[in-house]
């Protein structure tokens, strides 16, 4: 879908993660690394992309990296977008985090620098939904 963002004005959510299994082995920012090297050769414009975090252990199993180890990530990611990419796109790409996000950790998440907001999943069908909404809005 990246490659095809100019030929048909696409915005994008292109989402990053690595498995429980290279979270283990210290492989969390080399596998991140690797996806969004590939993404980025075939983004001709990063106005219209945002990169979800969602670390495959954390989809749909109710686990969920901690505040802190969301933030480690993120700021990872924006530093790879400053150094690869340049210090613009590094400072204006949104980067959410979407691994189980629910209104009991929704507050502490959103209050991370490099956390930009969240991509929900089944949360958005629960009333709780409002909370995680509410929680992004708080952000300053």
């Amino acid at each position: 879908v990246v490659s095809t963002q100019s030929t048909w004005g696409l915005n994008v959510i292109a989402c990053i993660g690595e498995l429980l299994e290279e979270r283990e082995a210290g492989k969390t920012n080399e596998v991140n690394e690797r996806q969004l090297t590939a993404i980025a050769a075939k983004v001709s414009d990063w106005s219209r992309v945002v990169i979800a975090y969602e670390p495959v252990w954390a989809i749909g199993t109710g686990k969920v990296a901690t505040p802190d180890q969301a933030q480690e990530v993120h700021a990872f990611l924006r530093d790879w977008l400053k150094e690869k990419v340049s210090v613009d796109v590094a400072a204006t790409t949104r980067i959410i985090y979407g691994g189980s996000v629910t209104g009991k950790n929704c507050v502490e998440l959103a209050h991370k620098p490099d956390v930009d907001g969240f991509l929900v999943g089944g949360a958005s069908l629960k009333p709780e939904f409002l909370d995680i909404v509410a929680s992004s809005q708080s952000k300053a």
